[in-house]
């Protein structure tokens, strides 16, 4: 039985009572795809084009959905996670590059929940953006003490906060009364992507925002939580319930990131607020637009739900990269803390030298960096789960394989030319 393996699967259970034992990997994952860094970028293109970008959401969702797949399906049948695969197959020095990249890209994550907790905080409460940076360091208090008393109560932490995001939104949606035929249509793929250089960089955004290189590390370790049995029939069995957990929760993940753009499509687009694309313009603008009293509020309060999610993804990876990747294990209080001060402390400078505004473009920052690791994390995973020797009767088939590789490659050359738009963009700047 995996060292790793602590949720009990009831021996000769229906299909019900098997599902929901393996229920809560997809949602920890799913936490990622609609982070504070995943907001900017919907309520930009709501605003600019309308329901237009759509479609660019929903594709991004599948993608997320076939590395997840492939992400579980490593775990569940080599029983090693990305990092402890990368450790066995690479040189000594690859293994610590790789290490360091995807070190960079946690601590960019964490430095996204920070902004993103910290904005929610001065928007509800009115608090200086440098205190509700600080406030939100000690939050670790809380993961670890969750922690603390198990998996479940982690996953269980989390399905609550995705649950206010989720009714938060139903209710903005309902207060916006937005053109539904205009929403339908959104979802067919429009030519002017392509022509259109503003919408393009829009679309590259929404897409270079949206598979999480963390989460791809994170995923095949967490799904080895269940205890089920080793063999090939009880692996199949943990493939398929744990595939059903992660698409239903990236649905849930992709209604809410379509309900934010659709949001700032009602709201904004044709009530000549097509400029709109900071939280805080939107917090501002949404209760005068809508008409309704809550509004705002709610975007908030769903804002700082979101920002403290990503805070469990963030420190669950920590560990498992650390540990996958070096075979060295450290206290989670004494990586979170380190990891939470270097999030902190450049969120603080910048807080204090161009307030908000410098919040927002950190946060644009912090999408940057993320899609500049995601190749070297999409990579290997493909070849791993490509390899007979490592996967078994689990490797990918033909069609998985084309799909993979044409994923990977549709994503990292979206996400260099984002790179490389975002650079020429800052040098015009400077």
């Amino acid at each position: 039985m995996n060292s790793k393996a602590s949720i009990h699967i009831p021996a000769g259970a229906g299909f019900w009572r098997k599902l929901f034992a393996f229920m809560g990997p997809g949602l920890l994952i799913a936490v990622g795809y609609i982070d504070p860094g995943n907001w900017a970028t919907d309520i930009s293109a709501g605003a600019k084009y309308g329901y237009q970008l759509l479609f660019i959401v929903l594709l991004s969702n599948f993608l997320a959905m076939l590395f997840q797949y492939l992400s579980l399906k490593l775990g569940i049948a080599s029983g090693r996670d990305l990092a402890q695969a990368c450790r066995d197959r690479y040189s000594k020095p690859v293994v610590i590059f790789l290490w360091l990249l995807c070190e960079v890209a946690i601590i960019a994550c964490d430095l996204a929940e920070v902004i993103g907790s910290a904005i929610a905080l001065n928007l509800l409460f009115g608090m200086p953006l440098i205190v509700g940076v600080m406030i939100t360091a000690l939050d670790v208090i809380v993961i670890l003490a969750v922690q603390s008393k198990g998996f479940r109560y982690l996953e269980a932490l989390v399905a609550g906060l995705m649950f206010v995001i989720g009714a938060a939104f139903v209710y903005e949606i309902l207060a916006a009364h937005p053109q539904w035929l205009g929403v339908a249509a959104g979802f067919i793929p429009t030519p002017k992507v392509i022509v259109d250089p503003g919408m393009l960089y829009v679309a590259i955004g929404i897409i270079g925002a949206t598979v999480m290189p963390h989460n791809l590390y994170l995923h095949s370790s967490i799904v080895q939580t269940r205890a089920f049995d080793r063999d090939d029939a009880g692996k199949s069995m943990a493939v398929k319930y744990a595939t059903i957990d992660v698409v239903s929760a990236l649905t849930i993940a992709f209604f809410i990131n379509a309900a934010i753009l659709v949001l700032s499509a009602a709201a904004f687009h044709g009530t000549g607020n097509q400029n709109v694309a900071d939280i805080n313009d939107a917090y501002h603008l949404l209760t005068p637009i809508l008409g309704a009293s809550m509004a705002s509020m709610l975007f908030a309060v769903a804002l700082l739900a979101s920002g403290q999610s990503s805070t469990l993804t963030g420190t669950l990876a920590g560990q498992i990269v650390m540990e996958g990747f070096l075979d060295l294990r450290i206290r989670p209080w004494v990586r979170r803390i380190i990891t939470r001060l270097v999030a902190v402390i450049p969120a603080v400078g910048v807080a204090a030298w161009v307030g908000a505004k410098g919040l927002g473009q950190l946060l644009v920052l912090t999408q940057v960096i993320l899609s500049f690791q995601l190749a070297f994390a999409v990579v290997p995973l493909v070849v791993f789960t490509s390899d007979k020797r490592f996967m078994g009767r689990f490797t990918n088939c033909i069609w998985l394989k084309v799909s993979g590789w044409l994923a990977a490659i549709l994503i990292i050359g979206l996400n260099l030319l984002l790179i490389g738009q975002v650079v020429a963009l800052c040098t015009r700047k400077f």
